[in-house]
């Protein structure tokens, strides 16, 4: 068995290194040109995201509303309410920025392109996948910004005025102008999916390098030790593996879906996007230091559940070859 080495992890962490070393970049301007580069970005990624929804594919996909919303449940309620039931246990400040780092994971969509290669790998139920992960996006939009503000304090960001506002002019009307546009250049969207895909990527590690450059300027990880990040590290391996032990108990005993089924609410359950949690964090944390140390977890997650479900994916995949 082979599994395929995913650059984009090591990309990941040269940013992390390049904002270690040349922090100072990102404050060019007082951070204007870097912020309105980003925005101009995200803005893009969302408008490519709305050009490659399909309206075939969504309104067929639609019929299968029991898997549907098993998955969106996972997503938006079975990861956060595992993190809260942790809330109690949290006292002091540093436990409260640990916590509040895996909530904003928890309350993070499903990840896109990764759910539905893997899904494929394991020859699941693909259009359900492609629709689950795509409406999975859209969902997040409103959700995980009203599961966050609960936990956020008001002077950190005002949910219903800056966030939405933001969230609306870089976010919501490029999805809607790319669904607009999606019948004209709809197939040039798919034809360039590569292209599109790596611009992505890109927009997501220009937001992890301002995201770390701020915090190494403000020196946030002087403050937090090596135990700290171990604590990180197991902790995310500790929630997947749960979250996934879960979902596959009651698709398989509870629900009872069958073997396709339950590899895409598996895959697309127990996953989180990357690309959404580093434009949302760009708002919910806006003008935070420490906006590194709360997307570290989900950096950490996105690495190892590409590794993880890559393996079973294609154990899965030569299991159905056998039969």
């Amino acid at each position: 068995m082979r599994i395929k080495f995913d650059w984009f992890i090591l990309a990941l962490l040269f940013m992390i290194f390049l904002a270690y070393i040349y922090p100072d970049v990102a404050a060019y301007n007082d951070g204007k040109f870097l912020e309105v580069l980003m925005s101009l970005g995200v803005a893009l990624v969302f408008f490519f995201y709305g050009l490659k929804l399909s309206f075939t594919e969504i309104k067929s996909g639609m019929k299968n509303w029991k898997l549907h919303l098993s998955i969106q449940l996972f997503t938006f309620c079975l990861f956060p309410l595992l993190v809260l039931l942790f809330k109690p246990l949290v006292h002091t400040e540093t436990q409260e920025q640990f916590w509040l780092s895996f909530y904003f994971l928890a309350a993070l969509p499903s990840t896109v392109t990764s759910s539905v290669v893997m899904v494929s790998i394991a020859r699941g139920n693909v259009p359900a996948a492609i629709f689950n992960a795509s409406i999975s996006g859209l969902i997040g939009v409103a959700v995980t910004p009203l599961l966050m503000h609960f936990f956020l304090e008001v002077s950190e960001v005002n949910v219903f005025s800056e966030l939405y506002i933001g969230l609306l002019f870089e976010v919501i009307l490029p999805v809607i102008l790319g669904l607009v546009l999606q019948p004209y250049w709809g197939k040039w969207a798919h034809r360039h999916g590569k292209g599109l895909s790596n611009f992505d990527k890109a927009v997501v590690l220009l937001i992890v390098y301002s995201s770390f450059s701020e915090s190494f300027m403000n020196d946030i990880f002087h403050t937090i030790g090596t135990g700290y990040l171990i604590s990180l590290f197991v902790v995310v391996v500790i929630l997947f593996f749960v979250v996934y032990l879960i979902i596959l108990v009651l698709v398989r005993y509870v629900l009872k879906f069958n073997r396709e089924d339950r590899i895409t609410a598996l895959f697309c359950g127990s996953k989180k996007s990357l690309t959404h949690g580093s434009v949302f964090s760009k708002f919910l944390f806006a003008n935070n230091p420490k906006l590194g140390l709360y997307i570290l977890p989900l950096m950490i997650y996105h690495a190892f559940q590409i590794f993880v479900v890559t393996i079973i994916a294609q154990r899965l995949g030569n299991q159905k070859d056998e039969k």
